[in-house]
């Protein structure tokens, strides 16, 4: 332990800083475009509705690892490159936003048809009541499946490793290769995901407390 802490603490630092970021920037672009995603859904404009349901089971049923393989190695063949971390962004944030319009939808149809209906009755536009009414009472009552996803988005980050992004897991690994340390390495690595999603776990219980809609 005292090898691994003293000569690598720096690398799983900064594998630790990367991975933190690959999630922040991923669920904060997940969230914007799922809400997008999910107004679309509720839309009276029929090819918007099917635009977005397509969007969201295509992406909700392709595995990450085989977007990154295909977006990093694939695209800049077509002759589109968007540079390994821009690549590995939109990936997390088009899959993480199909699982998130799913969830603020499900929000969304707990809101009450009345509180719709009186948004409307003081001449709110169909934007002004999603954005005023339904998609604040929608967002507070899936804190908790949103807490959810973002511990999905941190895991998940773990496979930018395969396209040669130097997040946690991937420096924990080569760390391993270099001294041999067998499970120790991988186990720190494991206490660090942990903390973040039990960090992540606390918040939402206590925003889930905070924000929760009395009905």
């Amino acid at each position: 332990m005292d090898t691994l802490l003293s000569k690598y603490g720096g690398e799983l630092l900064d594998g630790l800083w990367l991975t933190v970021w690959l999630t922040a920037v991923g669920f904060v672009g997940a969230l914007l475009l799922g809400a997008v995603l999910a107004t679309c859904r509720i839309s009276p404009i029929t090819p918007l509705r099917w635009a977005s349901a397509t969007f969201v089971e295509i992406f909700r049923n392709v595995p990450l690892f085989s977007l990154l393989i295909l977006v990093v190695y694939g695209m800049p063949q077509a002759g589109v490159n968007l540079g390994r971390v821009g690549s590995v962004i939109l990936c997390i944030i088009f899959v993480g936003s199909a699982f998130a319009a799913e969830t603020i939808r499900t929000g969304v149809n707990a809101v009450g048809v009345g509180q719709v209906e009186a948004g409307r009755s003081i001449g709110l536009s169909f934007g002004g009541v999603i954005a005023h009414v339904v998609l604040p009472q929608a967002v507070r009552t899936v804190i908790g499946p949103l807490v959810t996803l973002f511990i999905g988005i941190l895991l998940s980050s773990a496979l930018a490793g395969v396209v040669g992004m130097p997040e946690l897991t991937m420096v924990a690994s080569e760390i391993n290769n270099k001294e041999a340390l067998g499970l120790l390495t991988f186990i720190v690595a494991a206490v660090m995901y942990a903390t973040i999603s039990l960090g992540a776990g606390g918040i939402g219980a206590w925003l889930e407390t905070k924000l929760r809609v009395l009905r």
